[in-house]
């Protein structure tokens, strides 16, 4: 069970725009695996980060289109969880 909740969370998703949900709405933002469902979102973040999530909200993010001399490509795509905590929790990320 311990490794599936940590193959839920790629990584916390560090941005000027996530800061401020941070402290304006108490939201924090992760990458997932494409193939999360909110209900596993919500319990590996409960599990890892031992915190109360009200809500979670999931975005499939394209990937950019890239360019290495002459040949084009994209990143890769990914998927994106922005979860909001109860009040009285918080996650220290920096």
């Amino acid at each position: 069970m311990k490794n599936e909740v940590y193959d839920v969370l790629i990584r916390p998703v560090v941005t000027e725009k996530g800061t401020f949900q941070a402290e304006a709405r108490n939201a924090y933002a992760f990458e997932v695996s494409p193939q999360a469902n909110k209900a596993q979102i919500r319990l590996a973040v409960e599990k890892v980060y031992g915190v109360k999530v009200l809500s979670v909200r999931t975005a499939n993010r394209k990937g950019k289109p890239r360019r290495i001399g002459r040949f084009q490509g994209t990143t890769r795509h990914w998927k994106k969880a922005v979860v909001v905590l109860h009040p009285d929790h918080h996650i220290d990320l920096f």
